[in-house]
């Protein structure tokens, strides 16, 4: 679960520094994504499974924006061809995380991201962490599944975009 909440974190802050610039951020294509993420420092890699739309995507940037600008002192965004490059500087707590994240791909079939995040002081005991994340497009969303449902084996189905609408306002909700 811990792994979970940090890469919804790093999701959060990688998609706000995309807010500043919304018509060039990559859009994922709407269906049913699978994902699988790796910290250098964590076991096998974590799989799971997303259904996304548009819809879902933009809440995501629109929390992502809002925690940007309560939290990080520094984002910047740069896309050249297939590549989307994000550096940020953001609190998570008494925590300082400096992130250089590079993503490619073509968002609409398959993207791979690298992560790097450095920790002043540690969070959780780490001073840095590396992760992968390798997307696939795998069709249409399942029957019965809805627009930002993540599901992941042995934890059942979360939606991370539900959770941020119905957070009180100031932390990170409408």
């Amino acid at each position: 679960m811990q792994n979970y909440l940090y890469a919804v974190l790093i999701s959060l802050f990688i998609s706000s520094a995309w807010a500043d610039t919304p018509q060039d951020m990559p859009k994922r294509k709407s269906g049913l994504w699978e994902l699988s993420m790796k910290m250098d420092a964590g076991p096998a890699p974590m799989r799971m499974t997303q259904c996304v739309d548009e819809k879902s995507d933009d809440l995501m940037q629109q929390q992502g924006e809002k925690q940007s600008k309560a939290n990080c002192s520094k984002n910047t965004f740069s896309k050249a061809g297939n590549r989307v490059t994000s550096e940020s500087v953001c609190k998570l707590g008494e925590t300082t995380a400096t992130t250089q994240a590079v993503f490619t791909g073509d968002f609409s079939s398959a993207y791979r991201g690298e992560i790097h995040s450095t920790y002043s002081p540690p969070l959780h005991g780490m001073k840095a962490s590396n992760q992968t994340i390798e997307a696939k497009w795998l069709g249409p969303c399942k029957p019965g599944q809805k627009p930002g449902d993540v599901m992941m084996p042995g934890m059942g189905t979360m939606n991370p975009a539900e959770m941020m609408k119905n957070l009180p306002k100031g932390a990170g909700g409408r």
